[in-house]
This record gives C-alpha cells, sequence and structure tokens, in this order.
C-alpha cells in the first residue's frame, strides 16, 4: 500500500477483503494486515467492522457515480446518455477489479444475510439511478427513447447493468462480449422506432 496514508490504505484494503471474501468472510485482522497497519487503527479510523463495510462500499459508488455523471454529460442525446452509462460502468469494474466486487457486497441489491442498516448505501445508490433517469428523461423529451415508464425504464437499465456485472464477476461463464451486448440489447431495447 506504498503511497497511501493510512486511513486510505485501509479502505483501499477493506475494499478488496470485503469484495472478495464477503461480509462474513472477512475479519478487521485480515484489513489491517493487507492495509499493513496496526490492527487498532482501522477501528479508531471507521469504528466497527460494520461501519467499514458500507463506508467502503459508499467510497466506491460516490467515485462511480461522480465518474458517471461526467461521462453522460457529453453525450448528445438521451439515448447516447444511456448507452455512455453502461459503457462507462462496465469499464469502471474492469478498471476497479480488484475493489469494485465491494459493491457486489454491500449494495441494496446483495443478497448478504447480515443485518445492516444499509440506508447510507441506498442514499447513494439512488444517486447513481438519477443519473440514469437523467438521461431516460431526456432521451423522452429528445425522441432518441420511445415514450416509456421513466421509473421502469431507469430500473430496468440498471438491472441490466447489475446483472450483467455479477455474471461477470460472481459465475463461472466466460462470455468475452457480454457487456457490449448487454449493451446493445439495453440500447436497441428502448431507441425510439422512428
Amino acid at each position: 500500500m506504498k503511497g497511501k496514508n493510512k486511513k486510505d490504505a485501509i479502505l483501499y484494503a477493506a475494499q478488496e477483503i470485503f469484495g472478495r471474501y464477503g461480509y462474513a468472510g472477512t475479519t478487521v485482522k485480515m484489513i489491517s494486515e493487507r492495509a499493513g497497519v496496526a490492527f487498532g487503527l482501522v477501528s479508531h479510523y471507521f469504528g466497527s467492522k460494520e461501519e467499514l463495510f458500507i463506508t467502503a462500499g459508499v467510497a466506491i459508488v460516490e467515485d462511480l457515480t461522480e465518474y458517471l455523471s461526467a461521462e453522460t454529460r457529453k453525450a448528445e442525446s438521451g439515448l447516447e446518455g444511456i448507452q455512455t452509462f453502461m459503457r462507462s460502468y462496465l469499464s469502471y469494474t474492469l478498471q476497479h477489479r480488484n475493489t469494485f466486487p465491494v459493491l457486489l457486497r454491500c449494495s441494496p441489491f446483495s443478497d448478504v444475510q447480515i443485518e445492516l442498516d444499509r440506508t447510507r448505501i441506498a442514499v447513494k445508490f439512488q444517486q447513481l439511478l438519477n443519473v440514469i433517469r437523467e438521461s431516460v428523461e431526456r432521451g423522452i423529451e429528445d425522441g432518441s427513447i420511445r415514450g416509456l415508464s421513466v421509473d421502469d425504464t431507469t430500473t430496468i437499465v440498471y438491472s441490466n447493468i447489475v446483472g450483467t456485472v455479477r455474471t461477470r464477476f460472481l459465475s463461472p461463464y466466460d462470455l468475452p462480449n457480454l457487456y457490449e451486448e448487454t449493451t446493445d440489447f439495453v440500447v436497441r431495447s428502448i431507441r425510439s422506432r422512428d
């Protein structure tokens, strides 16, 4: 973890370890060892294991949302915004393959069987969904997207992303064009038929 301050090193290690082993399979000791810091520094900076788990996810989703917002603003139409969002999101998962899986573990869409207050992460995910919503609304307005339900379309677009990422990271299937095919499928499905 050279070049990182201790707090950042702990957060990065937590993202890696929680992403790889899940909440139940991760110990604070594993995180402190991976970060190369004393065990007590983890609780000093982040309090409990639960707080560190949620903080690790929040940090990724904040970075992802900022990146996706900037990328989709460049789009010339709402449909192009959806395409850009999907390509950028899926590319981000590969660029951050060591840390991104923490989102698969702590998101509101996760199947983790622990009782955690996920309100903070749910709020962050809503901000992510709002980026999609803006492109859907824009696309309906500019005519590049059919007159669909904004809420349903936003949820379906994100559900396709979640399913694709889970397939890529958590399944044994090796589908080399999965990301591209999913993006093309979604874009074809919502494109205006004019």
